[in-house]
């Protein structure tokens, strides 16, 4: 059977000057091949003259001279037919830009001296029949990466991109590689859109270009990134509309986006934010940008922030590898507990945070959300460059506020997620070969604190976190923008959602000295916590590991709460950012709920978290590794449940 096509040509049209001629430039076209759309870049990817001339004849007038051809290449002269079949049947089964609309022609390159097997013109290949082309190259030649093209009359390659449609509204700026830029030097906003609703569409490489190296050991892996980070030729928004029209696109990337980029990781785009990074609930309180959706249970539920969008792709499509969030006072672990999937707060300062958005330079990380725990160390130890890994495990286990084997609450959405947590904490006991322990560390406190006359910590550090965020944005971001906007706009100042407005004048009500109040018990706290909690390890780099757990979080976005106000208090989930230690979200697995929304019983995600001492990222890393490999842990799906299954309101487009 044929392959259908349809194609429409995107076209850029730049006016110069009203003395100069229009410049017309090529923005790629996007191609339907067999019911599946692509994205073709308007400037090719190599050149083959002569294959395009004597192996397609009349094909070339398919698809306004573009034919979809399959290349693969080989540096064996014994490749043969049943090479090739085994080939592309690997190709089918492990790519998701590859389909078989590509088997019009195969052009096969071998690498290396010699004569080579001997192909014939045609072959039928998983049920379609294809020509095939075959040629030596000498293994000094340039090569370019086996996979799908789009070739043109004239021999010109052209990498597809598949597109994908946001369903779960968690894009700002779906992206591509700028044409003349050098790889990762600059990218562009994606001129294109998918049919239907959910119109804006994601472009991905097809993953047979790349090919994993100790240079590039994140090689086609697929990144979304959460939008406070710099991206050379793109504006960034920080969650606000007026931010993203004020200021023209950055001219470099910001340290932590440039360290995956030379790692090889493939960035398709940007994803939402609460506005500023500040904490939103969806529905009350994002304005200028719809809060993404949470696709886990019915669909329906508050995706957590402020990296939204992070936590919401990794959960709902499958064709994204990784999502690069940030974590204050948890951004990242927020949203990637209630959407199922791994997530990290690292130990404070390990990467530089140059052209990042700061919320309060003190308790700002940089983490990861993803389903894969092996990416997940992998993108560590690119992001975290010299972090140490360690084989060996704490003997220490201590939980914090953990529920009680044998009693069972009356709660039946908490006894389920009760016995999901304690069944893993059995597992990691005889994992270690030890017994956990519970910690009170509040009523430690109270018995060995630095001082007597120190109060309890839900007081010494109740005002601590909202004191910092709200006296170091104002100063940082909100002050600056202000001032360029006035000056741009006769003196106007641009809207701001809720929350930012609540906390940036908390923190104007309060005199400067809070802020070194803040810092001061910030790092009192810190003190005590590795005097008297935990302790550097030679061989364990952490004498003791640490789990606490959020339970099921139901939180329903189409509930109007009160109105925003500082963000007080203090709980276990505050610990890693004052005494800056690593705190890493594992999924387990689900426990169901009614929901109010589809009167049916969902499920929703079920969590722990795991810390330990400052610098010990890769102690756990390591050790949620091991656990996977032992089954203790495993994959989460993307879906409506972290074993996969449908998205409510799912579209096509997925």
């Amino acid at each position: 059977m044929s392959p259908s096509f349809f194609l429409v040509p995107l076209i850029s049209v730049v006016f110069l000057a009203l003395a100069r001629a229009s410049e017309l430039a090529s923005a790629g076209s996007t191609i339907t091949l067999n019911g599946i759309p692509y994205y073709v870049p308007g400037t090719p990817f190599a050149s083959r003259p002569n294959f395009q001339a004597h192996t397609l004849g009349n094909k070339t007038t398919v698809l306004g001279g573009l034919v979809p051809i399959t290349v693969v290449t080989t540096s064996s002269v014994n490749f043969n037919l049943v090479d090739l079949q085994t080939t592309i049947k690997g190709f089918k089964e492990s790519d998701d830009v590859w389909q078989t609309g590509f088997l019009s022609a195969v052009y096969i390159e071998v690498h290396g001296p010699g004569l080579y097997s001997v192909f014939p013109k045609s072959a039928r290949l998983l049920g379609a029949v294809a020509s095939i082309t075959s040629t030596r190259v000498s293994s000094g030649s340039s090569k370019f990466p086996p996979g799908p093209y789009f070739i043109s009359p004239t021999g010109d390659l052209y990498q597809p991109y598949r597109l994908y449609g946001d369903i779960s509204g968690d894009f700002t700026q779906p992206l591509a590689p700028a044409a003349e830029a050098v790889e990762g030097e600059s990218y562009v906003a994606l001129p294109v859109t998918v049919p239907g609703i959910d119109s804006p569409g994601v472009a991905v490489p097809s993953r047979l270009y790349y090919t994993k190296t100790a240079k590039k050991p994140l090689a086609g892996v697929r990144i979304a990134i959460k939008d406070i980070y710099d991206i050379a030729g793109v504006r960034t928004s920080d969650g606000n509309r007026a931010f993203y029209g004020l200021y023209p696109p950055k001219t470099e990337n910001s340290v932590p986006v440039q360290r995956l980029i030379d790692a090889g990781a493939v960035l398709v785009g940007k994803i939402k934010t609460s506005q500023f990074a500040n904490g939103e609930v969806a529905t009350a309180d994002w304005v200028d940008y719809h809060a993404p959706f949470n696709p886990r249970g019915d669909g329906y539920q508050d995706p957590s922030s402020s990296s939204s969008g992070a936590g919401s792709a990794i959960a709902s499509y499958p064709w994204l590898d990784l999502a690069l969030g940030s974590d204050t006072g948890g951004s990242v672990r927020g949203p990637s507990q209630v959407s199922g999937v791994y997530g990290n707060r690292p130990s404070h300062g390990l990467v530089p945070l140059t052209g990042v958005m700061p919320l309060a330079p003190q308790l700002d990380t940089a983490g990861f959300l993803t389903r894969d725990p092996i990416i997940w160390a992998d993108a560590a130890k690119v992001l975290y460059a010299g972090l140490p890994f360690y084989k060996k495990y704490p003997k220490k286990l201590q939980t914090i506020s953990f529920p009680i084997p044998g009693i069972v609450s009356t709660n039946p959405v908490k006894a389920e997620s009760d016995a999901i947590v304690l069944s893993f904490l059995a597992k990691l006991e005889g994992f270690l070969s030890t017994k956990a322990t519970a910690l009170n560390y509040t009523a430690l406190w109270d018995t060995t604190k630095p001082d007597p006359n120190l109060p309890s910590l839900a007081i010494l550090l109740n005002r601590t976190y909202p004191t910092l965020i709200s006296k170091e944005e104002t100063k940082n971001v909100r002050d600056p923008f202000f001032a360029d906007y006035a000056a741009a706009h006769d003196g106007r100042r641009p809207f701001i959602d809720p929350v930012p407005l609540v906390r940036w004048a908390f923190g104007d009500s309060l005199p400067a000295s809070e802020l070194d109040v803040a810092v001061a018990n910030k790092t009192l706290f810190k003190n005590w916590w590795e005097t008297h909690i935990v302790s550097n390890d030679s061989i364990t780099c952490s004498d003791t590991l640490f789990v606490y757990t959020s339970g099921v979080n139901i939180l329903y976005r189409n509930l109007y709460g009160p109105g925003p106000s500082p963000p007080f208090g203090f709980g276990d989930d505050q610990i890693s950012i004052y005494a800056e230690i690593p705190d890493m979200v594992v999924p387990l697995g689900d426990a169901a709920y009614n929901s109010t929304v589809t009167l049916h019983s969902e499920v929703l995600p079920v969590s722990v978290d795991l810390m330990a001492a400052k610098g010990c990222d890769g102690m756990i890393f390591q050790l949620v590794e091991d656990l996977y490999a032992a089954g203790i842990v495993s994959k989460p799906q993307a879906g409506g449940t972290t074993k996969g299954g449908e998205i409510l309101l799912r579209r096509n487009s997925m």
